[in-house]
């Protein structure tokens, strides 16, 4: 027997590259909203420059913002965290007193993350705590925060944020010592209870300094606000969010400076719209005329004269409305114009599936004259109504519908996006984007429109063969469409993602050049804010969570000289010997790992090392029992799993071991795939007994009945031991983005044994004469499941 060894260094991406030191290193898992104590001391891992440190494990998804605090008395903390793509960040001092560190991040990519608590210096040791937020993070204490009922009165005492309820206004202050965002604003944090579907307004209101909500939620919710739409040159926030699952969500009370402190009020409201001082417009979400009877009815190229003042109709702020009853199409294109020399026009339009106000025409030079393009979703009464922007005003209006035929306005507003990063938002210039990147935008009345009415935003970005893409778009105002174009003209659709609004297209890059994403809604006139990005992706959620690095616990036999138990066989105990190298080289075999040949082969030997090496592999891991050698077929009782009346074999040094037998070793098994691959006469009838449940798939040289040929052109004992080889080293993975899923390698097999094996003749046992043919039995493997992760892609959810 000889143990396959090589030593490996566990390294974590800093500009030193220090090393660990100490024995595997034990991860603790740690949700969002989760806080542990901890202690580093001696006996724990070290890097190789001297500090102790300890890890924890975190699942993350593309965009999610991440806030992880650490504390300590005892020593000065230091964070490091490690994802996906080689994804990295480290702080030392979080901002508050210069020893505790802190950092929050925006997470590029679905998968497994690492947080390591170490201190600064080498050989610090003591108790620190470590909290964690999905959202925008736990406060720090700080100034503190009250709420405050409705007959006022403080009632309830919170340090730098705590609960809100629907309905039920707090007070509290940003000051030194509250959380502290990566570019230097102070933020509280206060948690809402939400359910799905259901719409809420938070209004951030401060004198002291310029507001700005983050509302990060269940479901990919993400929304920012810096205004109140409805204050001109006001600074107060005000943003409405749809819930897109039940749940908790964070909403960050913050400044849009950094540095700024100061008191501030913050409310939560549910469904309708949120009272608000000023007359002014709120969101678009959040506009609700009151549901009465209409003043009258209009149709499309119709004008009417209106007046607002005394008699008419009011909305909780003081303005008046009238209100018109529209009857229209679904796909109809409509231009709206409300015009007023008496006071400044605001005109809205409701109905099914759609909800669009304007102020201003953007066409207008300036007047004040309001104008609305917009697509009907759906057939149906629409309510316009007429009103005006400030409460009170009153005056002749003239009120007209008329069909847009498809032409927006020249004035129309310019696609309203920005890409988020470190620095803070940039604007999106003429819609190019990198990988990576997460962009912030609108839809909204004006934008372009496919021709089937939807509005669009378009972005470009560059990619490369081989690398994997996700391309998500998050609202909680449509349901997210995303259309991809390749360079040669491909087109790649989806509505969906795992939640059923949100949209996820996950694919690998095929052709080098630009490509286009055009962020659309699944309905006709949709409009709303989102959240788009363009990351690497480690592929579906089962193919994010497959960890690199040596996950493969392999047992290899070959055997050449069979002494006097059967003929010798060229190459067959190299296949075990190279497939080893191979994995080796390929940074993926455990050194757990056997290979047995020749005199080492017996079925004791095999039996000893199989219930060795599977001891040690974990749900994790991939499990490979492979054999080169002689197979064999014996007389048994006709069953299910022995149709044929013969029990099939692989022929070792002093025995055999047949399809049961090792049906009943794989039995013992836990991990997350087991791949058994035979390289043997009549190997193919192991597949009935041994692929038989969940995540075992099997690879066979020959059908079970039919011999196995010497693969002598290529210098090795067979064909299939050859093409897995290669296969595994890397020309399995067929799109390049670094993995060997099952429908890869099995493809990638098949194709082989088309070109080399198509004419090499077989036989039965009795002497009947076929040709060679490959069985693959995936079993309940699905195709796109991970057989290994290749070392060259980068990826390592194992490392350190």
């Amino acid at each position: 027997m000889r143990n396959v060894l090589f030593s490996t260094a566990l390294s974590l991406s800093m500009a030193a590259t220090p090393l660990l030191t100490g024995p595997a290193i034990a991860q603790q898992r740690l949700q969002p909203g989760g806080s542990v104590q901890g202690e580093l001391s001696r006996g724990d891992n070290q890097l190789d420059t001297g500090e102790f440190l300890d890890v924890y494990e975190v699942q993350g998804r593309a965009g999610q913002p991440l806030s992880v605090v650490m504390r300590s008395d005892d020593f000065d903390a230091y964070l490091m965290i490690r994802g996906p793509g080689d994804f990295e960040e480290d702080n030392d001092d979080s901002g508050d007193d210069g020893t505790n560190a802190g950092l929050d991040v925006r997470l590029p990519a679905d998968g497994t993350y690492r947080i390591t608590a170490t201190s600064y210096e080498p050989g610090e040791s003591g108790r620190y705590s470590l909290s964690m937020s999905g959202g925008a993070g736990a406060g720090r204490g700080g100034a503190g925060a009250y709420a405050q009922a409705s007959g006022g009165g403080r009632v309830q005492q919170n340090a730098g944020g705590g609960g809100l309820q629907p309905g039920r206004s707090a007070s509290g202050a940003l000051a030194r010592g509250d959380r502290t965002l990566t570019s230097g604003e102070f933020a509280d944090d206060w948690q809402l209870q939400v359910r799905r579907g259901e719409t809420y307004t938070v209004s951030l209101d401060a004198s002291d300094f310029d507001a700005y909500l983050m509302v990060r939620g269940p479901g990919g919710l993400s929304e920012d606000n810096d205004d109140d739409p409805g204050q001109r040159g006001g600074r107060n926030s005000r943003l409405t969010f749809t819930a897109v699952a039940d749940g908790v969500v964070t909403v960050a009370a913050t400044s849009f400076g950094s540095g700024e402190t100061g008191r501030y009020q913050i409310l939560a409201e549910q469904g309708g719209r949120a009272p608000y001082a000023g007359g002014g417009r709120p969101p678009q979400q959040s506009y609700q005329p009151p549901a009465r009877q209409a003043d009258g009815s209009i149709q499309v190229g119709q004008t009417v004269n209106g007046n607002l003042g005394q008699g008419a109709r009011q909305l909780d702020s003081g303005e008046y409305i009238n209100t018109y009853t529209l009857r229209g199409r679904r796909g109809q294109q409509l231009d709206l114009r409300l015009s007023s020399s008496a006071f400044d026009p605001y005109i809205a339009i409701q109905g099914p599936g759609l909800s669009e106000f304007n102020d201003d025409d953007p066409d207008g030079d300036g007047a004040l004259d309001s104008r609305l393009f917009v697509t009907l979703p759906q057939d149906g009464d629409y309510q316009i109504t007429a009103t005006s922007y400030a409460s009170g005003e009153a005056g002749a209006y003239r009120l007209g519908v008329f069909p847009a035929d498809g032409r927006a306005s020249q004035g129309r507003p310019r696609q309203d996006s920005y890409v988020e990063d470190r620095g803070g938002r940039q604007e999106v210039e003429g819609g190019s984007i990198s990988i990576g990147d997460t962009v912030g935008g609108a839809l909204q009345s004006g934008d372009d429109q496919l021709d089937s009415g939807e509005y669009v935003d378009t972005f470009t970005f560059t990619g490369r063969r081989g690398q994997r893409v996700a391309a998500e778009l998050t609202s909680s105002a449509f349901d997210a469409y995303i259309i991809l174009t390749t360079p040669s003209g491909e087109q790649l659709d989806n509505d969906d993602g795992e939640d059923g609004t949100n949209s996820r297209l996950d694919t690998v890059i095929q052709e080098d050049g630009e490509y286009q994403v055009r962020v659309t809604s699944y309905a006709a006139g949709e409009t709303g804010s989102y959240r788009f990005s363009v990351v690497p992706s480690q592929g579906s959620p089962r193919q994010a969570s497959v960890e690199g690095g040596p996950r493969v616990f392999a047992i290899m036999v070959g055997i050449s000289d069979y002494g006097d138990v059967a003929n010798d066989l060229p190459y067959t105990d190299e296949d075990a010997e190279k497939l080893a190298e191979t994995l080796q080289r390929g940074g993926v075999l455990n050194p757990s790992s056997v290979v047995l040949t020749n005199a080492e082969a017996t079925v004791g030997g095999v039996r000893r090392a199989f219930q060795d090496v599977a001891r040690q592999a974990g749900p994790d891991d991939m499990f490979l029992f492979f054999f080169s050698g002689h197979g064999s077929q014996e007389d048994a009782a006709a069953s299910a799993l022995e149709p044929d009346g013969r029990m099939e074999s692989i022929v070792l040094r002093d025995g055999e071991i047949t399809d049961q037998d090792m049906a009943q070793m794989f039995d013992g098994l836990n991990t997350r795939l087991s791949l058994l691959v035979l390289d043997s006469c009549f190997s193919g009838g192991f597949a009935r007994n041994v692929v038989d449940r969940p995540g075992v798939m099997g690879l066979f040289s020959s059908e079970e009945d039919l011999t196995s040929a010497v693969a002598d052109k290529f210098e090795a004992g067979g064909y299939l031991s050859h093409f897995l080889r290669a296969g595994l080293g890397g020309a399995g993975d067929v799109d390049g983005d670094g993995m060997v899923t099952a429908g890869e390698l099995a493809t990638y097999l098949r194709r082989q044994f088309v070109a080399e094996v198509e004419n090499v003749e077989s036989e039965t046992i009795d002497g009947q004469r076929n040709y060679q043919n490959l069985v693959i039995d995936r079993g309940g493997v699905q195709v796109d499941d991970v057989v290994l992760r290749l070392a060259s892609s980068g990826y390592n959810a194992g490392s350190h």
